[in-house]
């Protein structure tokens, strides 16, 4: 054999050897062995069937012994069903978990494999958040495929022609721009709300707003080491103690307190997402999934989408995660290829095709610089980096105690300090369930 065959043959075998590499570097997902046919179910919500086609086609073609079938389930029944499944040892392979719920439902599922998915891998590829909520100790339970924000919906039209340009970038901004956007009649009565907050049952996500201002406020939501609920205590600013809770709920119920100069909002109005798209509020916070509700219901408004207001002097932004992410059931015969498949769909290219289907913001890295120009969608991409959530040991459950502490101040039942006190109380309570 000559010396140049015996070059070209190894230039070749270098070749390949580098595509191979390149390849594992490029999917970075470790195959199971299997010879036999594979069908693996996957049960999700709001998502639709479309956003996934594509993907599945291309795992289907690459992994022809593997059959895909996504089923859409209705919110309201989603977790009674899985839960119902968990019980009768069955149910499907991929489901998605919400953001809030590894606390409870964490021993319905199986982790992903370190040696398909290292920690380091993790924080390299995904957004702060998704670690904080989906990692424990060194087992991965989740990988995402987006992570959505709270952020502010602006009226363009009235707040031109009440005379303000741009949306608030503080809360400082917001209260006088809540002042000057609110119109009342003669008898007090409020014709157009500046914004849509400080109650509980006609907001939508009024739990996460106060949640978010708690945070932003300095609130510490639940001890480090227990996990258990603290954000009734004080601490300590500028050397001196501080009730960040209570200072978070009076300044949300503020603005349905008709004694205050901020009175904006009531128990009368229509629910915020209906009031902002006829144009009955000035503002309204929310996710990003709501900017198509908006665009459907009324398509030729005029609105904008701004990232969520910040408190003066604080020196690191704070946005409010709220998101699902697919894991693997417990009771999945096939955990090693439902891993596998989840790890296919959050492959950059993969998660860019869900991405564009769903209109949603990205969970991954190295596409928030890909979103972040995108009209309305670029916030939310770019708050993604900010995002922060809590420990909940019941989401449910702490979502009715955090409503009915709303109310409780709106109406007069108690004073904050009682309130607050009494709403860790019953949260600590679910930990001895």
């Amino acid at each position: 054999m000559s010396t140049t065959t015996q070059r070209i043959i190894f230039l070749g075998v270098v070749f390949v050897v580098v595509l191979i590499v390149v390849f594992a570097i490029v999917f970075g997902i470790k195959k199971p062995k299997s010879t036999k046919k594979i069908d693996l179910e996957f049960w999700s919500v709001y998502d639709n069937g479309n956003y996934f086609t594509d993907i599945i086609k291309e795992y289907q073609r690459l992994y022809p012994l593997v059959t895909i079938t996504y089923v859409k389930k209705a919110f309201e029944d989603y977790e009674k069903d899985l839960i119902s499944a968990f019980a009768a040892g069955k149910g499907p392979d991929i489901w998605s978990i919400n953001n809030t719920w590894l606390p409870k439902h964490k021993d319905k599922i199986v982790p992903l494999s370190p040696t398909m998915m290292t920690i380091q891998n993790f924080k390299d590829s995904f957004v702060d958040v998704a670690f904080r909520d989906l990692v424990v100790g060194d087992q991965i339970y989740g990988l995402p495929l987006f992570v959505d924000t709270l952020a502010l919906y602006w009226n363009k039209d009235i707040f031109q022609s009440s005379g303000i340009a741009e949306p608030p970038l503080t809360w400082d901004d917001f209260v006088k721009d809540v002042k000057i956007l609110t119109k009342k009649d003669d008898f007090g009565n409020i014709v157009r709300a500046g914004a849509a907050i400080g109650m509980a049952k006609n907001i939508n996500r009024s739990t996460d707003i106060l949640g978010l201002l708690m945070m932003q406020t300095g609130t510490q939501m639940t001890d480090p080491q227990s996990n258990r609920v603290i954000f009734d205590k004080f601490v300590s600013l500028d050397g001196q103690p501080f009730a960040a809770g209570e200072e978070a709920l009076r300044f949300y119920t503020d603005f349905a307190n008709p004694q205050k100069e901020v009175y904006t909002w009531n128990s009368e109005m229509d629910y915020s997402i209906d009031a902002f798209y006829q144009g009955k509020t000035a503002m309204m916070i929310n996710y990003s999934h709501h900017i198509d509700t908006i665009k459907n219901k009324a398509p030729y408004l005029n609105f904008g989408v701004a990232a969520i207001p910040q408190i003066v002097g604080n020196a690191n932004s704070i946005s409010y995660a709220g998101y699902w992410a697919p894991t693997v059931f417990i009771n999945s015969k096939n955990p090693g290829w439902a891993w596998h498949f989840i790890q296919f769909m959050a492959l950059k290219n993969n998660a860019l095709k869900y991405l564009e289907a769903s209109k949603r913001p990205t969970a991954r890295r190295d596409l928030v610089d890909s979103q972040k120009d995108k009209a309305h969608l670029g916030v939310f991409a770019l708050q993604s980096l900010t995002a922060k959530s809590w420990y909940q040991i019941d989401n449910v459950a702490i979502e009715k105690i955090f409503a009915d502490m709303i109310e409780s101040i709106v109406f007069g039942q108690s004073t904050i300090r009682q309130t607050i006190e009494k709403s860790a109380n019953q949260i600590n309570v679910l930990y001895r369930k």
